[in-house]
């Protein structure tokens, strides 16, 4: 049972990153970005080849370079070819399925016998090296780190200005702010986090798949609604830990289902769709309810 809590939490905090890109796109910008899939891939691919001609950091950072620069193409896509966002995201994913089976040059790339970015700092566990734990330690600060970035850069200028166009664009263009600019930054960024995501995760589990990033959209949301579920929707820095929080609670969850086989392996994506939607609809619920309430107090008093 230990084993499974620790496979959990190590999946959850690699995971996190993923929650943390989604969040900024569908929470913070209010766009839904279904870029997910193909730059969670994308990040993946990048660092598997690279990690397996030897240089296992240089794919870390390329992979954020990558994610960064697809999100940059689904921002122009709606900024400037006007293009809808959903439709943006389809059009950018759907291409970055090429150009990851042509990076990888294959459909699937092993990572078995290859320097991983992990080595030098588990070596310092002695017996305990090849285990979750240093794993976890690692990927628990990257996303320490990550978040502090985030919440560093959403108080500038910029990320300010990022926050006020998802709130209200027609203000923010108002106030004589470039919005292409801000949108286009924000969906970079917010790839870039998802691009890491794969990256860390294909070097951890030793390998590479094209088809790795099917469903990463809903999961990524399951992660950040879970965690608002928790936390509620408070200020920024909140809402991006509760979504690091969410994605481990969400990891757990799966494992137990797994384990107690309440749950196939096959059902988990539609697990993570029911999840969602319900969660989404709550709020179309609670006013269906009081509707309901005010005309029958209506009736009542008529």
């Amino acid at each position: 049972m230990l084993s499974v809590v620790s496979g959990a939490v190590l999946l959850g905090f690699q995971y996190a990153l993923l929650a943390l890109g989604v969040y900024i796109s569908f929470r913070i910008l209010n766009i839904p970005d279904l870029t997910v899939d193909g730059s969670f891939t994308f990040g993946i691919a990048v660092s598997a080849v690279l990690c397996a001609s030897g240089h296992p950091f240089l794919g870390l950072t390329a992979a954020v370079l990558a994610g960064f620069a697809a999100g940059i193409v689904t921002g122009f896509l709606q900024t400037k070819a006007k293009i809808h966002p959903i439709l943006a995201g389809i059009l950018t994913m759907s291409g970055l399925y090429t150009v990851n089976i042509t990076i990888m040059g294959a459909p699937n790339v092993s990572l078995i016998g290859k320097k991983r970015f992990y080595d030098g700092f588990a070596s310092l566990f002695g017996e305990n090296s090849s285990g979750d734990l240093p794993k976890m330690i690692l990927a628990a600060v990257i996303c320490a780190i990550c978040v502090a970035l985030l919440i560093m850069f959403f108080k500038t200028v910029l990320g300010l200005c990022i926050r006020a166009t998802g709130n209200n664009k027609d203000m923010v263009r108002a106030s004589s702010i470039n919005t292409d600019i801000t949108t286009v930054t924000a969906l970079a960024i917010s790839n870039a986090l998802v691009a890491l995501s794969g990256a860390v995760i294909a070097q951890t589990q030793g390998f590479a798949d094209v088809n790795s990033g099917s469903g990463m959209i809903v999961i990524g949301l399951a992660s950040v609604i879970i965690g608002e579920v928790i936390f509620g929707k408070r200020s920024l820095s909140i809402g991006l830990v509760s979504a690091v929080v969410g994605s481990v609670i969400y990891r757990m969850i799966v494992a137990f289902a797994l384990e107690t086989n309440v749950f196939s392996a096959n059902a988990l994506k539609l697990l993570s769709a029911v999840i969602v939607a319900v969660t989404l609809s709550v709020p179309a619920i609670k006013n269906a309810i009081s509707d309901r309430k005010m005309k029958r107090e209506g009736m009542k008093n008529a």
